[in-house]
């Protein structure tokens, strides 16, 4: 649709001067971008479609920002300066609550481009990920040391780093909830969380028993197989058809015997994600009693157990769906759903008091804590690590 014309101007009327532009310009541009490279992803994300999201041409984005990499650098820093600059403004001694509340108001703010900080990150330049690693060591150290004073225990920032995770959950959905009810949701998550004690989270009845690690035994599965930890390690638009025919010694052009392109490849990987944690829940709710405690505490346990177990197949679901084109995309979402249902559906057993909409970001918030207390824990597997997380998680969901 073309743009509407400009009304009229009179012979007599004032021209536009540059003090009708918004002040705050700079500030817009880097608002709605991080809202498209969150949802596109910044491989497919355009400066254009920047503009379009600030009513201006792609022509006057460049006067503000030379190039996409600068205003992605930009989105990717927005959301820890924000957090980092309303923590400065908190007491030193202010109680935990204030801290956790500080935190949240600023993530719900910036909920739409939050995402660029989570996943998108990995695409930085190395002095930009250097800095922006000093700003969340920064941040993770403040809530710490609230924590810390309120509850001391040595567990090296891990319930810190898993109420921020908690909080950070809600960059990752889009489930519809008024901000001051999802602010409640989330500090009273986050503090339930920084009350756990990891070391004593004796909370699965038995070990988790995943569905096998699937073993390659046609060409298209090797591929698969391969491409994943390519996908994990350098992020999937920087990864070529020739490294993935070299790890299974094929020659590129014979990979599309297999798969009719690359992106087939990440749509695989991502149904396959999502078909291992439909699984691996449906066996653990099978063999807990009707009790919708126990079933929380099973799909909590056998989720961190995934998580642990494939780390390089979550993490490139998880980070590269939205590069999907939409029809390689809606079947993973709606097996991501049919996931989120079974969760939302045991926890309103488990805590009738909650509506569908505070039960989802519940759960949200159980996956935002096994995000960051993995990454903590630098994903080191071990039957120790995983009950840990795995008491925090029903922290999070508050049973």
């Amino acid at each position: 649709m073309a743009p509407a014309s400009p009304p009229a101007r009179s012979a007599g009327a004032a021209r536009p001067t540059a003090a009708t532009r918004p002040r705050n310009r700079k500030q817009l541009i880097v608002d709605a971008a991080g809202r498209v490279f969150s949802e596109r992803g910044y491989h497919k994300a355009s400066m254009e479609e920047v503009a379009a999201g600030v009513g201006i041409t792609a022509t006057a984005l460049y006067r503000h920002f030379p190039n996409k990499y600068a205003l992605f650098a930009a989105c990717a820093h927005l959301m820890v300066d924000g957090l980092v600059a309303a923590l400065d403004e908190v007491p030193s001694e202010a109680p935990l609550t204030e801290v956790l509340t500080a935190v949240t108001r600023v993530t719900i703010a910036h909920r739409a481009s939050g995402g660029v900080y989570r996943w998108e990150a990995r695409y930085l330049e190395r002095e930009d990920r250097r800095r922006l690693g000093t700003k969340f060591r920064r941040l993770v150290e403040r809530v710490d040391e609230a924590v810390q004073r309120e509850r001391p225990l040595p567990d090296e920032r891990l319930r810190a780093m898993a109420a921020l995770g908690a909080i950070g959950s809600i960059t990752m959905h889009h489930t519809s909830i008024a901000q001051r009810r999802a602010e409640e949701l989330l500090v009273a998550s986050a503090l339930r969380v920084a009350a756990t004690d990891p070391a004593a989270g004796r909370t699965a009845a038995r070990p988790v028993e995943l569905p096998a690690r699937p073993v390659p035994r046609t060409r298209r599965a090797e591929i698969l197989a391969a491409s994943v930890p390519l996908f994990a390690r350098d992020g999937f638009a920087n990864v070529t058809n020739g490294q993935i025919a070299e790890a299974v010694g094929l020659t590129p052009s014979a990979l599309y015997r297999h798969y009719p392109g690359k992106i087939d490849i990440l749509a695989a990987a991502c149904l396959q994600a999502a078909g291992l944690l439909a699984q691996g829940a449906e066996q653990s709710l099978r063999e807990v009693a009707a009790d919708p405690h126990d079933a929380v505490v099973a799909l909590a346990a056998t989720y961190v157990a995934y998580s642990f177990e494939y780390t390089e197949l979550n993490s490139v679901a998880e980070a590269e769906l939205a590069g999907l084109p939409a029809e390689l995309r809606r079947p993973v979402v709606l097996a991501q759903r049919e996931h989120i249902a079974v969760w939302e559906q045991q926890l309103r057993l488990a805590r009738p008091e909650l509506d569908p909409r505070q039960a989802r970001v519940l759960v949200h918030a159980g996956f935002g804590v096994v995000v960051e207390a993995g990454r903590r824990l630098r994903w080191r597997d071990g039957a120790e690590h995983r009950e840990a997380v795995t008491a925090l998680v029903v922290g999070a969901l508050g049973l």
